[in-house]
């Protein structure tokens, strides 16, 4: 609470500051669903300046995701799971119960699972999660660290001018509340590694390795090239597509995972089994599922 003002009661005060209807205000509190320090607080509490109270927000309507994740392995300290696309990683915005982290928690009874790393919810493939929450910093700290190999496959448009393998170095900024990146001047701070598997008729595959881990970096830097990925909803333009259509996914898949085992030293790796349906059935990528 701010350390003063006009407000008798809590009820008033947040009336005032939450952007909900104060009828939704009434019902929480009459449910008990706003609490204190001891407990859940009443439609008469009064206004405390500098008190601090809790509720949990009403999750959104969410379309479901029709695709599933697979688990890849599994063990007592972590899990591997290879996710869909049009999934999210963890909770964000309008997505709660459609993220890999609610499902997974719920489907292999692992409360405390968290992610040690992030997938965009429109990339598809690997993403390690921590299933002993003592052991969350250890691999987090992996990629902090930069001790992880990662390698993403992608389809895009094929410029036989386009002179491969390179590496792509740039300074990628993302302002918060942007929802695209951008390549600004100066040092870099992003370094992928494009190279090209094969290619037929205009469309092309390649193999993507990122060095730095910047937000949008592969997807940046191949729209940088003049080859963006198929199915890109923000490079090089930003196209409004609604949450609940799954047609023509973003063609990016992190294909492999590597990492030292932070007990023993032995290198871990990990492969997706999910292809670029862009690729494999041109088709059925365009009409969708």
């Amino acid at each position: 609470m701010p350390d003063d003002g006009p407000w008798a009661t809590l009820r008033d005060h947040l009336v005032d500051r939450l952007p909900v209807p104060s009828a939704r205000v009434d019902a929480m509190l009459a449910e008990g669903r706003i609490v204190g320090d001891d407990g859940p607080l009443g439609p008469d509490a009064p206004f405390v300046p500098r008190s601090v109270v809790w509720f949990h927000r009403d999750l959104p309507d969410e379309a479901p995701v029709p695709f599933d994740v697979e688990v890849v392995h599994r063990d007592e300290e972590i899990v591997v799971v290879d996710k869909p696309h049009f999934l999210a990683t963890i909770p964000r915005g309008r997505h709660v119960r459609e993220t890999a982290l609610v499902r997974l928690r719920h489907a292999l009874d692992l409360p405390f699972l968290s992610p040690a790393h992030r997938l965009d919810r429109v990339t598809a493939g690997l993403v390690l999660f921590v299933a002993e929450p003592a052991r969350r910093g250890t691999y987090q700290n992996l990629f902090r660290d930069r001790r992880v190999a990662k390698v993403y496959e992608a389809v895009a448009p094929h410029d036989p001018a386009l002179d491969l393998p390179r590496v792509v170095q740039s300074r990628i900024v993302k302002e918060r509340g942007v929802v695209t990146a951008q390549e600004v001047p100066g040092e870099p701070n992003a370094e992928t590694l494009v190279e090209l598997i094969e290619h037929r008729d205009e469309l092309a595959r390649y193999r993507l390795t990122p060095h730095t881990g910047r937000t949008h970096q592969l997807r940046v830097h191949m729209a940088s090239l003049g080859v963006p990925l198929l199915g890109d909803p923000f490079y090089p333009e930003v196209r409004d597509v609604p949450l609940d259509d799954f047609r023509a996914p973003l063609q990016l898949l992190a294909r492999e995972l590597a990492f030292p085992d932070p007990r023993t030293g032995t290198e871990r790796r990990f492969t997706s089994r999910r292809t670029l349906q862009a690729w494999d059935d041109p088709d059925g990528w365009r009409a969708g599922p």
